[in-house]
């Protein structure tokens, strides 16, 4: 027991791609650019969303918590990947590696509840325009942000510890590029039944309770659409809708895949690449998908840049 306790604090050693090296310079080279355009893309909606008092909105406030989360999101992970990728040493601290699962944790779940907040937000909007301000009044909207972000940070305060926890026998290799709980899981010299079990119930929770709430959203926002007589109106209901559709199968399709079924289903393989799918691609993909071809975002962009512009002269 007294060496299991002390190897457990030793290094872990993140496999990643290693057994692959061909692909580590490659995939440097992608994850880099994407993470740099995360930092720009996420950035620039909450800087806009700051500046611009066109935007001062429930659905540009909500944006603006989304850009901060999956840019917290990335740089919790991306840089060890980085440092991974670049060079020989493969390994990560401990403390490290807790840090690292506690944050991907609570900020994944803090985006599935965040989105099903949204998905409300987009209901208020189409179904009761007319009641739309006095819905979604800003001390709501700061107490559904802060549900979203209590919840994400509560269920990875109640998963991470248990997982770190597992014992692990000495064994050191994660099988994974990051301290991602399935991969840590797996290392587990212990039956872990009852701790999937447990991460499977508060998966209903985060993910799926969220899901169903978007998915009866948006049954009413269908019914709503198709009362509207206009093809113009029904345009207009259907842009205001889409990006966020377009985001939530994005996110949710690989969240379930990777946590709503035993940690030894998938191929190693396969779990990693939908890892650093919903690690790199998901965040950078977000700006563009909702805000950075909305004309609203556009407009700020020139009158942020107009006055940048007029000051320098």
């Amino acid at each position: 027991m007294e060496k299991d306790n002390t190897s457990s604090f030793e290094r872990f050693i993140l496999v990643g791609f290693s057994d692959r090296p061909h692909l580590e310079l490659i995939l440097f080279v992608v994850v880099l650019t994407f993470y740099l355009l995360t930092l720009l893309g996420n950035m620039t909606i909450i800087l806009l969303s700051v500046l611009d008092s066109q935007l001062h909105t429930p659905m540009y406030f909500f944006l603006a918590n989304l850009s901060f989360l999956d840019m917290c999101f990335t740089t919790g992970s991306i840089p060890q990947m980085l440092y991974n990728l670049g060079g020989p040493d493969k390994t990560i601290s401990y403390l490290g590696c807790a840090i690292q699962l506690y944050f991907v944790l609570a900020l994944g779940g803090v985006e599935c509840v965040l989105l099903a907040v949204m998905a409300y937000d987009r209901y208020a909007a189409v179904c009761k325009p007319l009641h739309y301000t006095v819905i979604m009044h800003p001390r709501l909207c700061g107490q559904l942000a802060s549900v979203a972000w209590l919840s994400g940070f509560g269920n990875s305060l109640i998963m991470a510890p248990q997982t770190l926890m597992l014992p692990r026998c000495g064994h050191r290799r994660v099988d994974h590029f990051l301290c991602e709980m399935p991969a840590l899981i797996g290392m587990a010299c212990v039956d872990t039944m009852t701790l999937e079990a447990l991460a499977f119930a508060l998966a209903i929770f985060i993910i799926l309770a969220p899901l169903i709430l978007i998915l009866i959203s948006y049954g009413y926002i269908v019914q709503a659409v198709l009362r509207i007589k206009s093809a113009a109106g029904r345009k207009k209901a259907f842009n205001t809708c889409s990006s966020h559709l377009i985001v939530v199968s994005l996110f949710y399709g690989t969240i379930i895949y990777m946590y709503l079924q035993p940690a030894n289903t998938n191929s190693q393989d396969q779990g990693k690449f939908l890892t650093l799918f919903y690690t790199i691609v998901t965040p950078s993909v977000n700006p563009l998908i909702y805000t950075l071809r909305n004309k609203d975002v556009k407009e700020a962009m020139k009158k942020v840049l107009g006055k940048e512009g007029a000051e320098v002269q």
